[in-house]
């Protein structure tokens, strides 16, 4: 307690040159109506326990901006060992950075403590830098002067104190907003060597946010992109989900090629992309109606998307092997498994997207042929709405698949009962042991409600999780990363 007040006092050299603005309530457009009900509970208990806390980041400058905050996150000099301790509903994570979450059912608000100088580090076990610069761990605690200066962009250096309403802005982070310029706090290229994921996001933020990207900030974007290639793979493959699945996927894409950054994270897509401008048109046609699907309130999924950002490979890779005399099926096949394995290596992609992503690719030749013998079978498919979505789009490319997806369209309205229906959900728990399975109807199983009803992989056309009735391209829900927005 006392070193946390003592800490309060001390100000960084850098600190010093980045006061607060404070700006009265009166002064700014945040309603506190707007505020989420769950994050307001978990600020008034840190302040009623004598810690210092705040809204920050995106939930601020959302609202400033006249949108609805995806999430609300909170910023407090408590530490985690303290944080969780006042609350029971939250739990420790991370070792990179340390935070906690305090879950409310599937709401779930984020709270780290205000981030200091790494030159107070006291060892290893709170600050460490990779050769390169990045930061490998980052649990060096201070103030919010500190704190503010710590984060990546000057708009997400906002907070918001419920107890007068007055928002802090730190670096001209409200001037920024104002201006509409997304702007780096500190020096760009060091600030990227540390997370290199920044350039990601200051692309997402960007087109999300439809800002300009100020000139320093943008200039070693092109020639640092190479340091993605030390993040983890299952990491980036998070980051590519909220690039490509909020609705602004098209901005998205054209930016990151501008800046090298798709090459990154699909190298051999890119490479096909540069050789033939058809690859690209595909890839456009793609995120402009995915878009339109986010804009219509339809759901996504990250195997159609990634299913489209491969097929280039794909192909590629399949001529390849037939010019090795593999034949034209098992050549595919074999291709869809090197295809994917390479990308592994930049992008993780969980087995529950890559399985439905072969399935799309091994249709198309089914859907292209219509022999009469597998119509029933196609149109009954699980994945067969996303597969004739595909032929769609190569039509809508100038493939010319004899009329494939006008024929596909015909068919299913002149037999809407053999499309792939949703298995109806058990009625008792199917997990029961084999020599109870003829007990009769009325019998209750005593294992755990729901242990027997998953439909994983199984629940509706185009659809890789749990379904809604909007269309084939759901995406599921999962739990945030603890990355600051």
């Amino acid at each position: 307690m006392l070193k946390r007040f003592i800490s309060k006092f001390k100000k960084s050299p850098d600190a010093s040159n980045h006061q607060a603005d404070i700006i009265a309530h009166q002064d700014h457009a945040i309603n506190p109506d707007r505020v989420s009900e769950n994050a307001v509970k978990v600020l008034e208990r840190l302040q009623r326990a004598n810690y210092g806390a705040y809204l920050v980041g995106g939930g601020v400058r959302d609202i400033l901006l006249g949108q609805s905050p995806k999430d609300f996150d909170i910023v407090t000099d408590a530490t985690p060992e303290e944080v969780h301790g006042l609350f029971r509903n939250s739990r420790l994570i991370g070792r990179r950075f340390r935070l906690v979450h305090v879950v409310y059912g599937r709401d779930v608000i984020e709270v780290a403590t205000m981030r200091g100088n790494h030159d107070n580090a006291k060892g290893k076990h709170q600050s460490k830098k990779s050769d390169s610069g990045m930061l490998l761990r980052d649990n060096v605690y201070g103030t919010i002067d500190e704190d503010a200066i710590r984060r990546d962009f000057t708009i997400n250096a906002l907070y918001y104190d419920i107890s007068d309403r007055t928002v802090h802005s730190y670096a001209g982070g409200m001037q920024d907003l104002k201006k509409r310029r997304l702007r780096l706090i500190g020096d760009p290229a060091t600030r990227y060597r540390e997370d290199p994921v920044r350039m990601l996001r200051a692309i997402r933020f960007a087109a999300k946010l439809d800002f300009s990207i100020e000139a320093k900030t943008a200039a070693p974007i092109k020639e640092l992109a190479p340091l993605l290639l030390d993040i983890p793979a299952a990491r980036l493959f998070e980051e590519v989900l909220k690039l490509f699945m909020a609705g602004y996927a098209h901005k998205t894409f054209a930016l990151l090629e501008k800046y090298n950054l798709f090459a990154q994270l699909f190298p051999h897509s890119q490479q096909c992309i540069n050789e033939n401008d058809h690859y690209r048109n595909l890839v456009n046609f793609a995120l402009i109606n995915s878009d339109k699907r986010v804009a219509q309130g339809k759901s996504l999924t990250p195997a159609f998307l990634y299913s489209v950002f491969l097929w280039p490979c794909l192909l590629e890779t399949a001529r390849t092997l037939r010019k090795q005399g593999v034949p034209d099926v098992p050549a595919m096949h074999q291709a869809a498994t090197e295809v994917i394995g390479n990308q592994q290596a930049h992008t993780s992609i969980p087995k529950r997207f890559t399985i439905p992503m072969k399935e799309i690719w091994e249709l198309q030749r089914r859907l292209e042929r219509r022999q009469p013998r597998q119509l029933d079978s196609i149109i009954g498919h699980s994945r067969f709405r996303a597969a004739y979505d595909f032929v769609l789009l190569r039509e809508q490319n100038g493939e010319k698949l004899d009329n494939a997806g006008l024929w596909w369209t015909d068919y299913q309205e002149q037999h809407p009962e053999a499309l792939y229906q949703k298995p109806e959900r058990p009625r008792y728990n199917r997990n029961r042991s084999r020599n109870r399975s003829d007990d009769g109807p009325h019998r209750i199983s005593k294992g755990r409600s729901g242990s027997g009803s998953s439909d994983s992989g199984r629940d509706g056309p185009h659809r890789v999780s749990k379904p809604a009735d909007d269309g084939p391209h759901r995406v599921s829900k999962r739990s945030r990363k603890p990355h600051r927005d």
